[in-house]
């Protein structure tokens, strides 16, 4: 039963080791939405959500734009 205990973290920690080795999807789309955020004139902003989906944990807030006031 001891061994199945300490194999148990070892197989996570080896996994999450192998994982780690290239760009995430979630910081390829980021850059991505960073980029084109950007392209519109604004500054992409955390709405403070951790979905795990960029577009749902960001926001694109437009700056330098009149006021429609």
């Amino acid at each position: 039963m001891r061994v199945v205990l300490f194999a148990v973290p070892a197989v996570l920690a080896l996994s999450a080791c192998a994982s780690a080795t290239g760009p995430s999807h979630y910081e390829t789309e980021l850059q991505r939405l960073a980029a084109d955020c950007e392209a519109r004139g604004g500054i992409l902003s955390p709405t403070g959500q951790q979905s795990g989906r960029p577009q749902l944990d960001n926001v694109c807030k437009v700056t330098g734009q009149p006021s429609n006031r």
